[in-house]
């Protein structure tokens, strides 16, 4: 899972950055610090899977990553290729979802591109150059297609007209995710790839004794259908570079009983719907893994490895919490919640699978 981080220069994005991956950005006073994408595999830590490794004596304990882009600052007329503009889209649009970080901090010491703060000025800055980018792209996409399309080909004519439709939204203002893709042309949109189709999270970032979403930034998300948390990107980093036992003390005493990294990669899981699953055995790893809600224990057994997919038979799955009560995996059979499953498996949040297949 790949996560692009965007927003105005200044507006917190590399100090965010550090806060989750403590890789070390360079963080500076002024625009287009960050050229070239930093990125960051950072691990999603579960509190759930260290008690499962723990129940069935593991080896270790392999938390599942995702990647974090911090991607530099865009500016008006980036779509023209203002401020190295193309470079920075062509960035964005190799990510899964975009952190949009949007400066509600009111530091005067940090220089703000328009000279005043205005979180729903900044936050339309950024979303129509990422409007008037896929708008191009449409219509460029638009022209190829609409060939194919008099040809008569079902698949051609069913995209000609969820891209006619795609424009006219942009042409409204209004982004392409809000155009559900057809039945008829299942690749419309990964052909497309516009960057108003992927998922947004607004991160607002703000003072350092601020603890929610401005309103105006949470009713801009809902109306967009996206999700918004709250984040002091420089408490963050700061507290990141603490000691574990004297930041989390630090943390408790501030009323902040959860750090910006758990409160983003759980808003980033809830834009692509995913939900975690567990695979663990005594003196083996035990290790985390996700997937989109709705998806079967063979989807799952894809997951771990395409050869253990392949070769699915059964999998035998029991919830993290009844392991742990059970006190393992025998105790599990003898109370009867260990089950056999076939690759038709609903999968459920916090199941620990063990997938028996034929090599």
């Amino acid at each position: 899972m790949k996560v692009g981080i965007v927003g105005l220069p200044n507006a917190g994005k590399s100090s965010l950055f550090n806060a989750l991956s403590q890789a070390g950005a360079e963080a500076a006073n002024y625009p287009f610090t960050t050229i070239e994408p930093n990125v960051a595999v950072v691990g999603v830590e579960d509190e759930r899977l260290d008690a499962v490794a723990k129940t069935v004596r593991a080896s270790n304990v392999v938390h599942d990553t995702i990647e974090f882009h911090d991607i530099a600052g865009l500016v008006a007329g980036a779509h023209k290729g203002e401020g190295l503009g193309n470079k920075f889209l062509g960035n964005i649009r190799e990510t899964d979802a975009i952190v949009h970080v949007v400066r509600c901090h009111r530091d005067v010491n940090v220089i703000h591109p328009e000279g005043d703060v205005d979180p729903l000025r900044d936050i339309e800055t950024i979303e129509t150059e990422l409007i008037y980018a896929d708008l191009e792209q449409a219509e460029r996409r638009h022209g190829r297609v609409i060939r194919d399309a008099r040809s008569g080909d079902r698949a051609a004519v069913a995209e000609e007209a969820w891209l006619r439709a795609v424009i006219a939204a942009l042409q409204e203002g209004r982004p392409a995710r809000t155009v559900p893709a057809p039945a008829d042309a299942p690749d419309a949109m990964r052909n497309l790839w516009p960057l108003t189709g992927k998922p947004v999270l607004f991160v607002a970032n703000v003072d350092e004794g601020d603890h929610d979403v401005p309103p105006e930034v949470a009713a801009y998300a809902e109306a967009q259908g996206a999700k918004s948390v709250a984040v002091s990107s420089r408490l963050e980093a700061e507290l990141r570079e603490l000691e574990d036992e004297e930041g989390l003390a630090l943390r408790e005493e501030m009323g902040l009983p959860e750090s910006g990294l758990q409160r983003v990669v759980r808003g980033a899981f809830e834009l692509l719907d995913l939900m975690a699953f567990f695979t663990a055995g005594e003196a083996k790893p035990a290790q985390s893994w996700h997937l989109r809600r709705g998806l079967t224990a063979w989807h799952a057994a894809g997951a771990i490895h395409s050869d253990i997919q392949r070769g699915f038979v059964r999998a035998e799955v029991i919830g993290w919490d009844a392991l742990v009560e059970a006190g393992g995996y025998a105790g599990g059979r003898d109370k009867g919640v260990l089950r056999l499953e076939g690759r038709d498996y609903l999968m459920r949040d916090g199941d620990v699978i063990t997938v028996k297949f034929t090599p």
